[in-house]
């Protein structure tokens, strides 16, 4: 077994109250939060607009199917990206669009809790629109798959929670920064729909996360993601957000759990990568484990939806693998949580950008 090192975060410092993000360029208090008390403004960025990185990425999936949604403007380079992911016939379909320096004529929302993004280039066009209680995905792919269809995405987001994981880290070189939120266990409606294969989503059972990021990265940065939501067995809804890898965490992780729109803060969680070989072994059991105790999951992968794009100088390459988590979660007050064989993800990414 093999780990990634990290910054231990002994403090978790917590924000509880508006203010700027940044103060000349830099983080004015790192830290995480449960609501977006930090406020940014693009105009506060020092570096050149071709180096800010900004994206809004939601992960929609049940148990038999999952979908990833990206609009993405990293400054040199800009993304539309749809990926659908069978997990019982073990395949994916992706298609992506790449447009130049788009250095934020895109106009991706300075908050996430307002505002509409959508964008249209290469036969793809994608809008991401806030409704206050609820969040509307559409789509227009052209081009779909194998046989070319087109797929038209209509999902309708509900039960947005109170609580959410919002970090603010620095990435130790002036200047540079990333500030993301993470929202967890939104209900799902909808569908998508190309030909005569219709991938729906019930809010019974289907579930979505918001990646929000904003930030100045440095070249070059591995990280490691995971996310679950899931509908209990008494009806409680409960997820987490937990990641590594990059950046001075010393002041908090970004490592929560999120029960009925509550969240519940975790110290340092570390993802048991097993090892094969000298390399990653992606598709092996994986274990999880906190350094609080508050965390021990078996991971079991279903599928690894990866995606490999290294051209030396430019690398956005990585491991998004689905399986099924089984094991305990002891939320602030003590109450344990029980999984078996809950469908969520684990990710590992090096960029170079």
């Amino acid at each position: 077994m093999s780990t990634t090192p990290y910054i231990p975060s002994k403090e978790q410092h917590e924000i509880t109250a508006v203010q700027w993000l940044l103060r000349d360029g830099d983080i004015a208090e790192p830290g995480y939060a449960k609501r977006l008390f930090w406020q940014y403004d693009r105009g506060d960025i020092k570096a050149p607009a071709w180096r800010v990185k900004e994206w809004d990425c939601y992960v929609v999936s049940n148990q038999d199917y999952g979908m990833v949604i990206i609009i993405s403007d990293s400054g040199f380079v800009g993304n539309l990206f749809v990926s659908i992911v069978d997990f019982h016939a073990g395949n994916t379909t992706t298609k992506t669009v790449v447009t130049p320096f788009p250095l934020g004529k895109w106009g991706l929302p300075a908050t996430s809790a307002e505002g509409h993004v959508e964008h249209e280039a290469g036969g793809m066009n994608l809008g991401f629109y806030h409704g206050g209680d609820k969040r509307v995905l559409r789509g227009i792919v052209k081009g779909f798959g194998p046989e070319k269809q087109e797929l038209r995405i209509d999902l309708t987001l509900t039960d947005l929670p109170e609580e959410t994981t919002v970090i603010a880290t620095p990435l130790g070189k002036p200047g540079h920064f990333y500030y993301n939120q993470k929202i967890n266990c939104m209900r799902v409606r909808g569908t998508a729909a190309a030909g005569d294969r219709v991938w729906a989503f019930d809010p019974a059972d289907s579930f979505a996360t918001l990646d929000w990021g904003r930030g100045v990265w440095t070249y070059e940065n591995t990280w490691l993601w995971s996310s679950l939501n899931t509908a209990l067995p008494d009806g409680s809804v409960f997820g987490w957000n937990l990641g590594y890898g990059f950046g001075d965490t010393s002041a908090a992780s970004e490592n929560m759990l999120l029960y009925n729109g509550r969240a519940h803060k975790l110290q340092e969680v570390t993802f048991h990568l097993p090892q094969k070989d000298g390399k990653d072994d992606f598709m092996s059991p994986w274990t999880f484990t906190s350094s609080d105790g508050r965390l021990e999951m078996d991971f079991a992968p279903v599928y690894d939806n990866a995606n490999i794009n290294d051209l030396g100088l430019i690398c956005m390459s990585g491991h998004q693998v689905f399986g099924k988590f089984t094991g305990r979660a002891v939320l602030d007050d003590g109450k344990v949580i029980e999984l078996k064989e809950r469908m969520g993800f684990v990710e590992k990414y090096h960029n170079k950008w």
